[in-house]
């Protein structure tokens, strides 16, 4: 297998091309099996995989419970080569409700010790709030991380759906690593102000959502029954009409990939692997079968022709819905 190595920003650390994104083994996508869960982590690490990214708020603390205990149980040679990404800040209820964001000093300082202790590591190698809490500065909320690091608790800072500006203020304060943040086929918005930004101030991006939440993996169909803990039940581009549209430019996607023998998840990833070496997409993986096809997609060249004909078939802004409910659309800094 393939084992791409990329740059996190000129100050970040060396990962995998590809990172796991662990969020969907606690929550948001459905049931989950454990066990699974951390075979795929341990997989993925073995496939040579190394940044895994999770958040203290994901099932309240059972994402990073799961993470440690799947780090826990990995070889040791594994083990120590794994990255872990932590995000934090957002505040939750115990119904499981999502209230707001976080970001004082001291709130950072207090998010971190809990992961560290679930986590059972004794550093987080990247750091950062989920979304920039709009009543503290960025800078107050990056000084309390860049004191992280002078202690050695935190590897890097990182910032995640962050606007221009605030990445901006944020690089002015204390070398930044990388912004996570939504990135695929059928959402580009960063593309227009974000992406130049962080090319010239040396900061990576980690996309999340390369698949559009399993929307343009090949796998989902218009027929699915989505629980009601699952976030595509309430999300609009898998709504009537939204989903049809959306399902049809799936399908444009299937042909060009068909034609080279590969997925439509294989391609998707590979269309942002083909973006530029300072993006790292995250896969969202649950099992080891999906891993596998993931991985994949490091073995997938997409050439000038094939760029035009998936450009032709799901331009820029060709997707039907926004990428969140209109609830949470409010708590983003960044382009919709």
């Amino acid at each position: 297998m393939t084992t791409h190595i990329r740059t996190l920003g000129t100050t970040g650390p060396r990962v995998h091309a590809l990172g796991l994104g662990c969020m969907g083994m606690s929550a948001l996508y459905g049931e989950a099996d454990r066990a699974e869960s951390i075979a795929t982590v341990h997989a993925a690490l073995d496939a040579g995989m190394t940044l895994l990214d999770t958040g203290d708020f994901y099932a309240m603390g059972h994402n990073e419970m799961l993470v440690g205990e799947a780090l826990r149980t990995a070889p040791a040679g594994l083990r120590d080569k794994a990255l872990t990404s932590v995000k934090f800040g957002a505040l939750r209820d115990p119904a499981g409700g999502w209230n707001a964001y976080d970001g004082r000093p001291q709130a950072v300082k207090n998010f971190a010790a809990y992961s560290l202790q679930r986590l059972g590591v004794d550093h987080i190698d990247v750091y950062r709030i989920a979304r920039v809490d709009p009543d503290v500065p960025i800078e107050e909320t990056v000084g309390a991380i860049a004191e992280l690091v002078e202690q050695g608790y935190v590897r890097h800072i990182g910032l995640s759906e962050a606007s221009v500006d605030n990445i901006r203020r944020a690089a002015a304060t204390a070398p930044i690593s990388d912004l996570q943040i939504e990135y695929a086929i059928i959402t580009r918005d960063i593309e227009r102000e974000i992406l130049p930004a962080t090319r010239e101030l040396g900061i990576g991006i980690t996309a999340y959502g390369v698949l559009s939440r399993g929307l343009i993996s090949g796998h989902f169909t218009s027929d699915r029954q989505l629980g009601a803990g699952d976030f595509r039940a309430f999300s609009p581009r898998f709504q009537g009409d939204n989903l049809r549209h959306n399902l049809d430019l799936v399908e444009a996607l299937r042909k060009i990939a068909d034609e080279k023998g590969v997925t439509v998840a294989q391609i998707a990833i590979a269309w942002v692997l083909s973006r530029g070496d300072d993006i790292v997409p995250l896969v969202g993986a649950r099992t080891r079968e999906r891993l596998g096809e993931s991985l994949g997609a490091l073995d997938v060249t997409l050439d000038e022709a094939d760029l035009a004909a998936i450009e032709e078939a799901v331009p820029a802004g060709a997707a039907a819905g926004t990428r969140y409910p209109a609830a949470q659309m409010s708590h983003l800094g960044t382009e919709h």
